[in-house]
């Protein structure tokens, strides 16, 4: 089934704020939770819900990409899966209340799970770049190939930042979650560990190559196919192509801004391009069959009919921008721009003085 709007299953506008969401979130948390619904069974599902649209909208590049593209831009990595958001949110309660609310003096997830876990799985980050075309190449489509510097797990210590014959060891402030829990006005906060910055582990002993980052930069080359109908400032994301993701979690994604050269001969208003055709005199006020070049560079007939005046606009249908998520192209606009010349030979002047003296005699 399609995922419900993220605005609607907290019940807030997109304008709403971060205070407001969190009001929102907390009431449906309390709500909804499963210890205070143990006959309903659709209880988890919808504080599963709950979690997954607060962690998006929450955050201000998830919820950037989510109003920008919707789910499609998230593509299942802007947020946690949905077992794992539970399972934080237990630990959340369980730490809060001490005990209470049905879980136990453990602590939910530790409860249900035995032992103490592992460091969380982090999702890679997001690494960005650009890539400038041509306004032809937005139009028709291309593919570049860019030299992106990607982070890279260090040789020498595995990708652990520990020096060799050293290990990191399970971070004593939050347990080896990566995430620390308090209340703030009545709400539980979830926030990155300031010991181990959310890797749910320290380390004693750096890596002298790494310094302890655990990575290294390297130039690495990308391939990608930018699609006929892009324009300048719109994203394209390669999925699973950004930072590796630590202790097992998923790569992050390489988000590539276009730019979009300006063109000496056509300019875009979204899906329609606009062009000039340069005529004589002669041929607006008598009319002309000529030839238009598209910026594809194929060729349009077309017929200047008598009188046409400085500025009259001719449209192509069809002959502009293809559409990027349908079929068919926007408008091609060809602007007629009527050329006086600037200097006249002494039998050229006399006819246009001729032509002028008849003009003027109607």
């Amino acid at each position: 089934m399609d995922k419900r709007d993220y605005y609607e299953v907290l019940g807030v506008t997109k304008s709403a704020s971060a205070d407001d969401m969190k009001k929102a979130f907390r009431q449906l948390a309390f709500k909804y939770h499963p210890d205070r619904n143990p006959d309903d069974p659709s209880a988890e599902a919808k504080f599963k819900e709950a979690s997954e649209a607060y962690d998006v909208l929450s955050d201000a590049r998830k919820r950037e990409m989510y109003d920008q593209f919707g789910h499609a831009g998230l593509n299942g990595e802007g947020f946690r899966p949905a077992d794992d958001l539970f399972e934080q949110f237990q630990d959340m309660f369980a730490d809060f209340f001490g005990g209470g609310f049905g879980f136990g003096g453990g602590g939910g997830a530790r409860q249900r799970g035995g032992a103490a876990k592992g460091p969380r799985p982090t999702r890679g980050r997001d690494v960005r770049t650009n890539v400038r075309i041509s306004l032809r190449d937005a139009v028709v489509g291309c593919k570049r190939e860019l030299d992106v510097a990607m982070p890279k797990a260090c040789v020498d210590c595995s990708g652990t930042g520990a020096a060799k014959g050293a290990s990191p060891v399970t971070c004593n402030a939050c347990r080896g979650r990566g995430q620390v829990t308090h209340g703030a006005g009545g709400f539980i906060i979830s926030t990155t560990c300031p010991e181990c910055s959310g890797r749910g582990s320290v380390i004693k002993q750096a890596c002298a190559e790494c310094k302890g980052h655990g990575e290294v930069r390297e130039d690495k080359k990308v391939k990608v196919a930018i699609p006929a109908g892009i324009d300048h400032g719109q994203m394209i994301r390669l999925g699973g192509l950004g930072e590796a993701g630590q202790n097992g979690g998923p790569a992050g994604n390489l988000l590539v801004a276009v730019e979009v050269e300006e063109d000496p001969r056509f300019e875009r208003d979204g899906y329609d391009l606009a062009t000039e055709v340069a005529i004589s005199f002669p041929q607006a006020a008598l009319g002309a069959k000529l030839e238009v070049l598209t910026i594809d560079e194929r060729t349009l007939a077309l017929e200047i009919p008598p009188g046409t005046q400085p500025g009259a606009v001719f449209t192509f249908e069809n002959e502009g921008v293809p559409y990027v998520d349908s079929h068919g192209r926007g408008r091609l606009a060809v602007i007629a721009r009527v050329e006086v010349p600037k200097k006249l030979s002494g039998k050229q002047r006399k006819a246009v003085e001729e032509l002028a003296r008849s003009l003027s005699e109607r």
